[in-house]
């Protein structure tokens, strides 16, 4: 399971409560870019539309390089590929007011790119500096365990 892409902004603008693993749609040529590690979804977030199908936006896969006319669109819209008992789920959870679909990263399994879903509420600006200070404090007791360590 080797990380094709990760969103290191998701975890720290949302809580993610739950994730889910989902299959993408994806042209020839999005998969070449992808293997040549040419994505980001860092402003990307995932919908599900009225006749119940999600859908991946805002994600950005860059054109291939060696590709031709038929080359795909950087950020056209992606299809996700979930059971239809997870779309009802995932659709009762997003229309909670405050909470959304985030990809948080883009991987291969089996030789198929998949995406990493977590269901997010978005932190408020208190919030995500009562997680900076406990990170700080965390790496400050680390790091004075291993001054002590070596001072023996």
């Amino acid at each position: 399971m080797a990380d094709i892409v990760t969103n290191s902004k998701a975890r720290h603008d949302y809580h993610i409560t739950e994730t889910y693993e989902a299959g993408l749609a994806l042209r020839g040529t999005e998969v070449k870019a992808l293997r040549a590690g040419r994505g980001q979804i860092r402003e990307a977030f995932a919908r599900i539309d009225r006749n119940g199908e999600a859908w991946l936006l805002n994600a950005h896969i860059e054109a291939y390089s060696h590709g031709n006319l038929h080359n795909h669109d950087p950020i056209a819209q992606r299809k996700l590929l979930l059971h239809r008992r997870e779309l009802a789920h995932l659709q009762a959870l997003t229309q909670a007011k405050g909470h959304t679909l985030v990809p948080l990263k883009l991987y291969w399994k089996n030789g198929k790119v998949k995406v990493l879903l977590g269901v997010g509420k978005g932190k408020e600006d208190p919030d995500k500096r009562h997680d900076l200070r406990t990170r700080e404090t965390q790496r400050q007791m680390r790091d004075a365990t291993m001054r002590r360590i070596k001072d023996r």
